[in-house]
């Protein structure tokens, strides 16, 4: 079953429509200047009160130092923390060790290379990603491969997302850009993500038991 997570959450009405849609997890952009979804930790602590219970909430950080990130966890009562910067192996396992918190590590995929690194880092999970916020696609043959399970983000939107988890079945999909209008989050295109990850989840499991069956009744 493929989960959703609702990334570059910055103002009330944004948690409004998430406990409206009620995806698995929300994102905040902490401390990173480069995006306008960017809110510092007070910021993030007093949205993360707002979120309905069994939303779980991930703070994203870009190359902040260690004890920075450790220190935000715990004031905004984090359920994970996601790296998407260039931090290596004994940054996750630091953070890890400090907050007793899953890390999530962001890759840029733009080759085997990219997803060999991937595979192989110490991460609780790993989120295959075209850049940073670009709303667009890397390239999705590249993982056709791929043997470990991953977050899917870059360019998804709700029209995409039934195709992503129909092919790719990832073990999430995360949306930032794909569920706004005019850089600031839409509802109605949250509420379609979240619908279509959900109809594209029992659509693909109903398509693997048929799979099965056929198989099944191949071999008697």
């Amino acid at each position: 079953m493929t989960r959703i997570k609702i990334c570059g959450l910055f103002r009330d009405c944004d948690i409004d429509y998430v406990n409206e849609a009620c995806p698995d997890y929300v994102g905040f952009i902490v401390n990173f200047p480069q995006s306008h979804r960017s809110i510092d930790i007070q910021c993030a602590a007093r949205l993360r009160r707002r979120l309905a219970p069994g939303i779980r909430a991930a703070g994203v950080f870009v190359d902040r130092p260690a004890q920075e990130v450790i220190r935000a966890a715990q004031e905004i009562g984090l359920d994970a923390v996601q790296l998407h910067g260039s931090e290596d192996g004994d940054d996750i396992r630091a953070v890890r060790a400090k907050t007793g918190l899953p890390v999530w590590k962001a890759f840029r995929i733009r080759s085997e290379e990219d997803l060999a690194a991937a595979r192989i880092s110490p991460a609780d999970r790993i989120l295959l990603d075209n850049g940073y916020g670009t709303g667009s696609a890397f390239d999705w043959s590249l993982v056709g491969s791929f043997c470990r399970p991953y977050i899917l983000a870059g360019g998804l939107t709700p029209e995409s997302i039934p195709q992503a988890v129909r092919i790719l079945h990832p073990e999430m999909v995360d949306l930032s850009s794909g569920v706004e209008t005019d850089r600031v989050k839409d509802r109605e295109k949250i509420l379609a993500a979240v619908r279509a990850v959900r109809q594209g989840s029992a659509q693909a499991a109903g398509d693997a038991i048929g799979r099965m069956s056929t198989a099944g009744t191949q071999t008697e």
